[in-house]
Order: structure tokens, then C-alpha cells, then sequence
């Protein structure tokens, strides 16, 4: 198992976004390792002051202390606007590992949609790239066993803008809206109608 891991973190003209959320799961993998030697991410932290941008914190548990590296990537948003259902049943990504393979070749069954949806144990999980939630004319709804928790879901939760619930493939028609979050889009509503959406 790789033992190195990432956090995609936003900032925009030099301000991060949400750093505690970040690094409070940086900490949560440390512990899963049994690591106590804890670093403050802010002191790694320098985005540019003008523009969007993408800061990837990688860090290397393989090596002890860790090393962790930063690098900034201008931001430019990739556009959803359809999902194609793919279903994997063994499929783990409870950490932000950089060992992607198996999310890559989810991504690459996507056809002519620009993402996929994952489904495991007939339950919605995340595309490859986001959280999901869904709109039930009544409050949002996201999975309760996403394949990652993202800082901006577990924000959203503790704000108790969205909720957790158990969502199966065939519930997905009575929803009126989608929207996808993570650190760099936020919570991003899509508009299009659930037909249109989902290919």
C-alpha cells in the first residue's frame, strides 16, 4: 500500500481556504498510522497573491519524519455535466492516497459523459473527483459511505447543510437536484435535470 497522500487545498489571491479541515485530516491519516510526529500545514504554505489556485500538499509517511511537498497549480474548473454509472463493489479510497489506479480506470469507462458515479454495494458513493449530494425538495442528501470524506463534506455536515443518508441507484430519479463538492469547487449545483445528467 503507497504511504504517500495529498490534500488539494484552495486559495485565491494568496487566502486559503479552510486550512483547518485540511488539516485536521492530514492529522486523522497520521493517526491511522500511528504517527504522532504532527506538522502545522500553514508553514508550508505560500500561494501566489493573484489568481485561483490549486495548492497540492503531498506527504510521504514511507519516511520518518514525513517529508511534505508542496507545489501550486492554477486553477482552471472542469466542467460536469453527466455522470455514467459504473459499479465496483471492492473498490477502496478511504484516504487521499496518491495510488489512484483503481479511480483511473473507473474514470476511463466514463464513454462520452465527463465523469463517472460510483456505485458500490448498490449504494451511490462519489465520482472521481467529488462528493455528491442530492436535493429532496426538502434538504440535501449525501452518501452515508462515500468512498472519501472530503473537507468540504465535512464541513457541509457540521453546518448541517447537508445530510447522510443510504442512497440507492433506484432513488436517484426522485431527486430535483445534484450537486458536486470539494475543496476547489465548493458545493456546486447542477442544474440539469436528473435525465440529462446521468448517461
Amino acid at each position: 500500500m503507497s504511504k504517500t497522500f495529498f490534500e488539494t487545498i484552495k486559495a485565491f489571491n494568496g487566502e486559503i481556504f479552510h486550512l483547518s479541515f485540511h488539516q485536521e485530516r492530514y492529522e486523522s491519516v497520521l493517526k491511522h498510522f500511528g504517527i504522532k510526529e504532527i506538522q502545522n500545514l500553514s508553514l508550508y504554505l505560500n500561494p501566489p497573491k493573484n489568481g485561483l489556485y490549486r495548492c497540492r500538499l503531498t506527504y510521504d509517511l514511507s519516511k520518518n519524519p514525513h517529508k511534505i511537498d508542496v507545489t501550486y497549480h492554477e486553477y482552471k474548473k472542469r466542467e460536469i455535466n453527466s455522470l455514467k454509472l459504473v459499479y465496483d463493489d471492492e473498490i477502496t479510497y478511504d484516504l487521499k492516497s496518491t495510488q489512484r489506479e483503481r479511480l483511473d480506470a473507473l474514470y476511463d469507462l466514463r464513454e462520452s459523459c465527463d465523469d463517472v458515479l460510483i456505485v458500490k454495494n448498490s449504494l451511490i458513493t462519489d465520482t472521481t473527483i467529488a462528493n455528491i449530494a442530492f436535493y429532496n425538495s426538502k434538504k440535501w442528501l449525501t452518501p452515508a459511505l462515500p468512498l472519501l470524506k472530503g473537507t468540504t463534506r465535512e464541513r457541509l455536515l457540521r453546518e448541517n447543510k447537508i445530510y447522510e443518508a443510504n442512497i440507492h441507484v433506484e432513488d436517484l430519479k426522485s431527486f430535483s437536484h445534484v450537486a458536486l463538492m470539494n475543496a476547489m469547487i465548493d458545493f456546486d449545483i447542477i442544474t440539469k435535470s436528473n435525465e440529462e445528467f446521468f448517461c
